[in-house]
């Protein structure tokens, strides 16, 4: 029987029987995969996709992706097991149901990334997060994803820090081009 790996659960390939679920073993591996993530995490996401289609939900891990966002479907048992005695935990009680888990390091990018994505698709709800070991609702959520990322906010910060130096250099090349123009 051929079987793949497909966000943690196993599809059988060749029977048609649907879902088929993990061993024990392959439940340890999923559980340290997503712990390791979460000890890294200072955001966690969760919105349902139930009827989002494929090409979507495939443009939207592009999306995470490039983000530096952890995207799965998971089997909700085994992130609750994950987030258990971690800032995460109060999140456990909204594990219910079909859940996408946007992880990221950065405080808003699984926030922003969702929340965004869920905007142009009506198929994919956000129901919670968490950040700072806060429980946060959709609108707590939706609050997070519209502050700048830290990315941005170094870009803005570079930007004025560069304009006194470019208005700095721009009139010192005035005052030569005067010098010069004196002396001829």
């Amino acid at each position: 029987m051929r079987r793949i790996l497909v966000d943690a659960l196993f599809v059988d390939l060749m029977g048609g029987e649907g879902p088929v679920g993990l061993n024990l073993d392959e439940k340890k591996v999923v559980v340290a995969e997503v712990s390791a993530r979460v000890a890294g995490a200072q955001t966690i996401v969760l919105a349902e996709y139930s009827g989002l289609p494929v090409a979507h939900l495939t443009r939207l891990r592009a999306q995470a992706r490039a983000s530096g966002v952890y995207l799965r479907v998971l089997k909700n048992t085994l992130v609750r097991r994950a987030v258990e005695g971690t800032v995460f935990a109060s999140l456990a009680e909204q594990m219910t149901g079909p859940l996408i888990y946007g992880v990221s390091e950065d405080p808003v990018a699984a926030a922003k990334v969702l929340s965004d994505f869920a905007k142009t698709n009506d198929k994919l709800v956000v129901k919670a997060g968490s950040f700072a070991g806060e429980l946060l609702d959709k609108a707590g959520v939706q609050a997070l994803a519209s502050i700048p990322s830290r990315d941005e906010l170094l870009a803005r910060l570079l930007g004025i820090m560069q304009a006194p130096v470019s208005g700095f250099a721009g009139a010192l090349a005035a005052l030569a081009k005067q010098r010069e123009e004196a002396v001829s």
